[in-house]
């Protein structure tokens, strides 16, 4: 036998560290040092549970790079002592906050697995429990002595995913997240299975590395059919913005009209990062397919390929803060730095 995983629960806040106050009928954060008498089913796996808890958990709503920082740190703090990092977050923000986690956690050797749950952890027909129950396992996971996953994952409903390949898509369903562009890491029903072929290898020779530069001067634009020249070029001409995401149409497409095409050529003129990303849930920009995508490819936009929005927006403040080289930039966008595309 091994030694035992040492697993570390990190509570952001989110709906499933709330309990029900029967009285009031008000959801109410509970005391996550008590969390093993709630969860009786924990003391059965093979792991050593500790938690740690924001001061003040908040709603994830207010999530933030400040807060992604404090995160990476508590994490960068106990790298060392732990195996693994289970982080308890509400579901709105998620992706965006197991995104930015996956680029500012460089050289991960352990697993980071995200989670939450749709229903409070005290709810009759509550998907916490199990949600928790076996986002720890797969945490603790080991073969030949070292952790079996080593990236950051969202783990919801029966899947474990690529947590900077993910978005909600459903604010009501127990299946609140799809990861359309590359399959689930794992899958969770009578047999845990992995699916070795789609983990992330981790070179484990180089040290992990912390990034708690973030640069949020950016910007996305949803394109839409009608959209107008004063709001567009009020959005490029916002001072200080560094770059901005245009969600384009199908499979990269934008109008040709002269003046969106003289916006954006002046954005990228003036060193503004302009990056094209699809609006469709699923798919991958193919820029130069259309006519209506080959203006922007000739301008120096940068290609999204099948980049998630929220991992683009992560992506962007991580590249940013890091202070690439101008030239460089949009061949490091392009590049898959922690598996986020292909």
């Amino acid at each position: 036998m091994g030694k035992r995983s040492d697993i570390l629960l990190i509570y952001t806040g989110g709906t499933i560290g709330m309990i029900k106050d029967y009285e009031t009928g008000a959801l109410r954060a509970f005391n996550f040092d008590k969390l093993l008498k709630r969860i009786p089913e924990l003391s059965h796996l093979d792991c050593n549970i500790k938690t740690v808890s924001f001061d003040d958990p908040i709603d994830s709503s207010n999530m933030n790079p400040e807060y992604w920082i404090l995160i990476a740190g508590i994490i960068e703090d106990n790298y060392d002592a732990f195996d693994g990092f289970v982080v308890l977050h509400g579901s709105d923000t998620m992706s965006y906050t197991g995104a930015a986690l996956s680029f500012m956690l460089e050289n991960l050797t352990k697993p980071v697995i995200l989670t939450g749950s749709q229903l409070p952890i005290g709810d009759l027909r509550t998907d916490a429990k199990e949600n928790l129950i076996t986002s720890i396992q797969i945490a603790a996971l080991r073969e030949k002595g070292k952790p079996k996953v080593a990236e950051v994952c969202l783990y919801f409903e029966y899947k474990l995913y690529r947590a900077n390949r993910t978005t909600k898509i459903n604010a009501e369903h127990f299946e609140a997240f799809a990861s359309l562009n590359y399959p689930p890491l794992a899958e969770s029903g009578v047999h845990l299975k992995i699916n070795d072929e789609h983990l992330l290898v981790p070179n484990r020779r180089k040290k992990f590395q912390v990034h708690k530069e973030l640069d949020n001067n950016i910007a996305v634009i949803r394109l839409f059919p009608g959209i107008n020249e004063a709001v567009l070029s009020g959005i490029f001409e916002t001072p200080g913005l560094k770059a901005v995401i245009v969600e384009t149409y199908g499979a990269g497409n934008a109008p040709t009209e002269e003046w969106f095409r003289v916006l954006v050529e002046k954005a990228v003129k003036k060193g503004i990062f302009v990056v094209n990303v699809t609006q469709c849930s699923g798919g991958s920009v193919l820029m130069g397919k259309y006519e209506t995508s080959t203006h922007l490819r000739k301008m120096g936009v940068i290609n999204g390929k099948n980049i998630t929005t929220e991992a683009a927006i992560a992506k962007l403040m991580y590249l940013l803060g890091c202070k690439i080289n101008k030239k460089a930039f949009k061949t490091v966008f392009e590049t898959p730095l922690r598996g986020e595309l292909h």
